[in-house]
């Protein structure tokens, strides 16, 4: 038990490192996105439609880490099956799904593969998320069903 509760320690902080340094990479992407299109030699024409694309994607990328934070300290406290997992859960589920339409859209506006498979990635995410959260919930009513007859 203890290898397990010190892996869920380094995978919170690992969320919390990446949740901040989304907020950090989000707020100076307007900044940088100049310097690294002319240092990779992209046109300066789709700097906005660049910075659009990313922003938002970036922006419900740290929305899906709090939402994994919140999840963390539900498990680190011992009781990982409530309610609002299965909310978080779902609003993970959407956040992704938001992402795969931003690159699926962006595929129309300039195609890549990179932009192909994101777009598979995060609606298998979506997908993913809302398993588990219909799980959750299944194992919530399991929960309070036992508390109710010991």
């Amino acid at each position: 038990m203890g290898t397990n509760r010190f892996r869920h320690y380094v995978t919170k902080l690992l969320v919390d490192v990446m949740f901040f340094g989304g907020i950090v990479v989000c707020a100076a992407l307007p900044f940088a996105l100049p310097w690294l299109m002319r240092l990779t030699g992209v046109s300066m024409y789709f700097r906005g439609q660049y910075t659009v694309v990313l922003l938002s994607a970036g922006v419900c990328a740290v929305f899906i880490m709090y939402q994994l934070k919140r999840m963390f300290k539900t498990l680190l406290s011992g009781n990982p099956f409530v309610s609002q997992n299965v909310d978080c859960l779902r609003k993970c589920a959407v956040a992704s799904a938001v992402i795969a339409c931003i690159f699926f859209v962006r595929l129309f506006l300039w195609f890549t593969i990179a932009a192909s498979i994101i777009v598979v990635t995060f609606f298998i995410l979506s997908l993913f998320c809302l398993t588990l959260k219909d799980l959750f919930k299944q194992a919530i009513i399991y929960k309070e069903e036992t508390d109710w007859t010991v």
